[in-house]
């Protein structure tokens, strides 16, 4: 498949199609731009229609999934607000400081795979982009995560908190 020819034939109506479903035109040309960089790094071919159902259907789940990750953020955010406050003292730096090093320590003692889908997920990864990256499927996520994160308590330390 032609990359230059597949983008100047799909990128415009994609970009339409992603922004009328956003109201965002970034996120709509994100959403394109990352439904065709999947389109080509997973060499998906067949017949001209097909390749486009493949497209749109691709950026639709990619909105959805920002969507989603978005409202997540929202609801947290309500449940949690921000609100800036006083210096940090150098005795809380420190603090936190020795709190991430120890967290480093603990996410090394991972296998490559735990220590990845954390990160992800830490980074608002959906479960699918997850499951996409570490070739397992996306019903698998939830349970691996848990595993993950156990280990990774375990390797902190023990205790379900950083201290």
């Amino acid at each position: 498949m032609d990359f230059d020819a597949t983008f100047d034939a799909m990128y415009p109506p994609l970009v339409r199609y992603c922004h009328r479903l956003t109201g965002d035109r970034d996120a709509a040309e994100d959403a394109a731009q990352e439904a065709l960089v999947r389109l080509f790094a997973r060499s998906v071919e067949g017949p001209a229609p097909a390749v486009r159902v493949w497209l749109f259907k691709t950026a639709t789940h990619l909105i959805r999934d920002r969507y989603r990750v978005e409202e997540n953020r929202r609801r947290l955010l309500q449940a949690n607000p921000v609100t800036p406050g006083a210096p940090e003292g150098p005795e809380r730096s420190l603090e936190r400081s020795m709190e991430r090093e120890r967290a480093r320590r603990a996410l090394e003692r991972l296998t490559d795979r735990d220590r990845e889908m954390l990160l992800m997920r830490y980074e608002g990864f959906s479960y699918r982009e997850i499951a996409d990256v570490i070739d397992v499927a996306a019903t698998s996520v939830g349970t691996l995560l848990a595993r993950a994160e156990r280990r990774f308590f375990e390797a902190l330390g023990g205790s379900g908190e950083m201290a």
